[in-house]
């Protein structure tokens, strides 16, 4: 106060408009967005970027070094372009590495916010199922599972839903334990309106940034699941393209081939750091 009586009005109206600056940009979360969007877009017009198909051979032009003979990335060792495969294989990668987090994200989200709500007997059954599902590594226990379902997108999809819903449940039940005891949800009881719209119109708007933030992590894990699996070959049956077969395929020839298993490797680690950074962006805009 003393400073902003020192040198008039002006410094304040500065500030203020610095403080709006601030919030208005924000280095992680828009890094992250253009990076996974670059890496989305890529995906996309996957067909415009690349002339060739991703599950064709030609023996003829295996292990071209990358450049050669119009193939950017090279080829594979069935003469197929590495570009095209990675093109097409983020499609796949991505489809379901984002689409297997969203039922975890809704079941472990609803059961955690009704768990946390009622407490008693019902928090109590849903507290020991969490505590034996995260007794187990979330990877060996969702490797597992997929070997006794076989291989798949429907296995895969099955398998983390049954594993992931668990830490969205969690931290939506912490969340709520805090919430109900908050002002307005203490109003929203005491004036008699119903459960189910205490639940859904006042508490979980409140309680879901947490998860949405875990959830960006949780793509990553999951999308290193997949190219885990993928590289067992538990994961997309072949001939599609699958960042985890890519790198599998290109191990045994990694001294000479290095970009057969390098270049899919690097682009895990690029959508990882996007998600990564988006995460980052939403915890701090929300500490704002």
């Amino acid at each position: 106060m003393s400073a902003a009586t020192s040198v008039g009005p002006v410094v304040p109206a500065v500030s203020g408009v610095r403080r709006r600056g601030r919030g208005r940009w924000n280095a992680p979360l828009v890094a992250g967005l253009i990076l996974f969007g670059l890496i989305v877009l890529c995906a996309l017009c996957a067909p415009l970027l690349t002339s060739y198909d991703p599950i064709k051979q030609d023996l003829t032009n295996a292990f071209l070094e990358p450049g050669s003979k119009g193939h950017l990335l090279g080829t594979d060792s069935l003469g197929r372009d590495v570009l095209s495969r990675l093109l097409y294989g983020a499609r796949v990668d991505l489809q379901v590495g984002v689409f297997a987090v969203v039922s975890p994200f809704v079941i472990g989200s609803l059961i955690g916010l009704v768990a946390g709500w009622f407490g008693g007997w019902l928090d109590a059954v849903v507290g020991r199922v969490v505590d034996m599902v995260i007794a187990f590594p979330f990877l060996v226990l969702v490797i597992a599972l997929v070997f006794a379902m076989g291989p798949g997108t429907t296995s895969i999809y099955t398998a983390i839903t049954l594993v992931g819903w668990v830490a969205y449940c969690r931290i939506v039940r912490g969340q709520v334990l805090v919430a109900k005891e908050q002002e307005y949800a203490m109003a929203a009881r005491a004036s008699g309106l119903p459960t189910w719209r205490i639940l859904i119109r006042h508490l979980l708007p409140n309680v879901l940034l947490q998860a949405i933030v875990f959830s960006m992590s949780d793509i990553v894990l999951t999308l290193l699941a997949i190219v885990t699996l993928g590289f067992l070959g538990l994961g997309v049956p072949p001939p599609t393209p699958d960042w985890g077969t890519m790198i599998q395929e290109g191990q045994q020839f990694i001294l000479d081939k290095w970009y057969m298993s390098t270049i899919p490797g690097l682009a895990v680690v690029l959508t990882g750091l996007a998600l990564a950074l988006i995460a980052d962006g939403i915890v701090e805009k929300a500490n704002r």
